[in-house]
C-alpha cells in the first residue's frame, strides 16, 4: 500500500506531509469548516501539528489515512482532505470516512470525486472492511457526499458521537 497517491479526472490524493501543516491549521481553525464538528477544530499551530502527527502515525502503521486533496493542474494549494482510518462500531473493526474541504472548494463536486476515490481504494485494498460515514443530521450536503461515494444510511448503527447524533453511512 505505502505512500499511493489517488489520481480522479480533477483530483490528485497524496499522503499529507509536514508541508501541508499550514493548510491543515487553516481548513481546522475555520470555523466555517467545522461547523457541523466542532470538537475537530483547532485553536493553534500546536493543535494542528498534533493532528498532522496521529494522521502520519496512521500512515506509518498502516500504510494508508488521510489524503491530502489538490486540483489538478492547479497550484493553489489543497482543497482539503479525505481518506480512512480503522474504528470500532459497534463491536466491528470498520472504516471511518473523513472527508473536510475549504468552504471555497464546497459545491463543486470535489468532496463527492475525493470520497469516491478513497472509497474505491478501500474496496481494493482493504476488501472485507465495510466504510462508515458519520454525519450530523443537519449536514445535508455530507450526507449527499456519503451517498454519491457509495455509502447507504444505516440508521440501525446511529450513535451519539462528540458534537451530538451521529447518522451513519455505511458500504453494508
Amino acid at each position: 500500500m505505502g505512500h499511493e497517491v489517488l489520481r480522479t479526472a480533477r483530483l490528485t490524493l497524496r499522503r499529507p506531509t509536514a508541508a501541508d501543516l499550514p493548510a491543515i491549521y487553516a481548513l481546522h481553525a475555520d470555523p466555517a469548516a467545522c461547523a457541523h464538528n466542532p470538537s475537530d477544530a483547532v485553536g493553534t499551530v500546536a493543535e494542528a501539528r498534533a493532528l498532522y502527527t496521529r494522521w502520519d502515525g496512521q500512515w506509518r502503521r498502516s500504510g494508508y489515512g488521510y489524503w491530502t486533496i489538490w486540483a489538478r493542474g492547479t497550484p493553489a494549494g489543497p482543497l482539503g482532505f479525505c481518506g480512512v482510518k480503522p474504528v470500532t462500531l459497534a463491536d466491528r473493526e470498520v472504516l471511518n470516512l473523513f472527508y473536510r474541504l475549504a468552504p471555497a472548494a464546497w459545491g463543486r463536486g470535489f468532496a463527492t470525486e475525493a470520497a469516491r476515490a478513497v472509497v474505491a481504494w478501500a474496496d481494493r485494498h482493504l476488501a472485507g472492511w465495510p466504510v462508515v460515514a458519520r454525519v450530523r443530521p443537519a449536514n445535508v450536503a455530507s450526507q449527499r457526499v456519503a451517498q454519491r461515494a457509495g455509502l447507504v444510511r444505516a440508521a440501525h448503527l446511529d450513535e451519539s458521537g462528540d458534537d451530538g447524533l451521529d447518522w451513519l453511512f455505511a458500504t453494508e
